[in-house]
């Protein structure tokens, strides 16, 4: 449904108009004049505005100028009885979106109006995710206060600094999961002079090998069995760009080459084609593995892990970063309880004790995943240290740690307890669903590298839960 306001001087046409489209449940507003639609878009600007050329006391051309002045988005139909090419050329260089010739049906006038309103509503979700997209690449969300997190700011800062037009040298993010690595592979696009132009992100152990390739290099019609329309390639669609590669140590051996060609001279061919393309982008690539292993084992090449590392970035585990476990949790606790609307709920002195004390094997992803888990489940107030799936372990009960995190009464407390409840989480979990790891995962909110740690320290075999 839209607001529309009519502005023309035939109240017949404007009545049945009004009273036609609002049976399509659209809100009508009409106007005889100039005067009074220039009054009636200030006291409520509408989402579309039909407009007379011919008012009695001025012409269309100059109204728009006038709407323009008070609201540059808002659509406009001109609609005229005297059409023309000059009228047309005049009214679109005014401002208006269309031009309808009189007379005019009211079903085309209501189709031209939904044209409208969509492409409004597409503009406006673009706009959303093109400022959220930029959000989400500010320094900004790097949360953490710890001299690791800026560290790594300053270094991100430096390398989305670098300019050298084309072919920028490329970058590789290293760390364990759940460390942050596309965040940080957002910023480094975000805060540069390209951070109008595309992001694009891929995950290489997301996509089967055989369709890898097409995705990466595009194809021409014909190109396989499958193949019926030409296909432009992510290489293509972040021209100008970023291209982001994550889990780079799982791209095939087959296509590394032609990865490390693109690097190199920005040059590649489609699947199908003989004519070489050039692209001028910036290539990112993460991974948590062990790259020279990979090397050792034939499954790297070494050209073109010493390509991507020319600029590296190390992620830093959570458990090096001091203080700023607890500065996330209370940062999700916010986020997490806006979301579910319990804005009232806050950790308790024990819980915070508990995450400053926990060693965050998972990382940021683990504790994203507890605290979010524990403010679905949270039916008090206080999120207390029995809510997390989480406990001390004896190497991490340090009281500096508890001080420097700016938590209350950092003496000492048992874990039995907590020790007992997390084992009979896990142990039911993997009873409902027969030893199943990846869905006992999902059922308890917590990463399957999270469950397997905990499962280890607790000395549970998935194999004995299945039928």
């Amino acid at each position: 449904m839209a607001s529309i306001l009519i502005i023309d001087d035939e109240l017949v046409f404007a009545k049945n108009a009004a009273k036609f489209l609002d049976k399509s449940n659209h809100n009508v507003m009409t106007a005889g004049t100039a005067a009074d639609g220039i009054e009636a878009i200030k006291a409520s600007p509408p989402d579309i505005v039909v407009l007379d050329y011919k008012l009695p006391d001025m012409d269309g051309l100059a109204v728009i100028s006038q709407i323009r002045e008070l609201n540059a988005d808002i659509p406009i139909i001109m609609i005229t009885g005297h059409g023309s090419i000059t009228l047309a050329v005049n009214a679109i260089k005014a401002g208006a979106n269309d031009l309808m010739t009189k007379p005019i049906a009211l079903g085309d006038l209501r189709e031209r109006i939904n044209q409208l309103s969509q492409r409004q509503l597409e503009s406006a979700r673009l706009k959303y995710y093109e400022a959220r997209e930029q959000s989400l690449g500010s320094l900004n969300e790097i949360v953490g206060s710890s001299q690791a997190i800026l560290n790594l700011k300053k270094t991100i800062s430096k390398i989305a600094g670098i300019n050298t037009g084309d072919n920028l040298p490329p970058v590789l993010i290293i760390g364990e999961t759940g460390t942050g690595k596309e965040l940080i592979a957002r910023s480094c696009h975000f805060c540069s002079s390209r951070s109008e132009k595309p992001f694009i992100e891929v995950n290489c152990a997301s996509i089967p090998e055989n369709l890898l390739e097409s995705e990466l290099l595009g194809h021409e019609r014909g190109a396989f069995t499958d193949a019926k329309e030409r296909k432009i390639g992510l290489f293509e669609a972040a021209d100008g760009g970023t291209l982001f590669l994550d889990e780079i140590g799982e791209m095939p051996q087959s296509l590394q080459a032609k990865l490390l060609r693109v690097i190199e001279d920005g040059r590649f061919r489609r699947l199908g084609s003989v004519q070489e393309r050039h692209v001028n982008l910036q290539i990112i690539t993460a991974t948590n593995q062990n790259l020279e292993m990979r090397i050792s084992q034939g499954l790297f090449r070494a050209d073109l892990y010493f390509r991507l590392r020319v600029l590296q970035i190390s992620a830093p585990p959570l458990r090096e970063r001091e203080g700023d476990a607890l500065l996330l949790a209370r940062h999700f606790l916010d986020i997490f309880s806006h979301r579910y609307r319990k804005t009232s709920l806050k950790f308790s002195d024990e819980a915070e004790r508990s995450i400053v004390l926990h060693s965050w094997p998972g990382n940021v992803r683990e504790l994203r995943n507890v605290v979010e888990q524990a403010v679905l489940l949270a039916d008090v107030l206080n999120i207390g240290p029995n809510d997390l799936l989480i406990h001390p372990t004896s190497e991490t009960q340090n009281e500096s740690l508890l001080h420097k995190s700016g938590v209350k009464n950092p003496e000492y407390f048992g874990e039995s307890s907590l020790d007992q409840m997390e084992r009979k989480l896990l142990n039911n979990a993997l009873i409902e669903t027969k030893g199943n790891v990846s869905k006992a995962a999902v059922l308890l909110g917590i990463s399957r590298d999270t469950l397997r740690y905990r499962m280890e320290k607790h000395k549970i075999n998935s194999a004995s839960f299945a039928d």
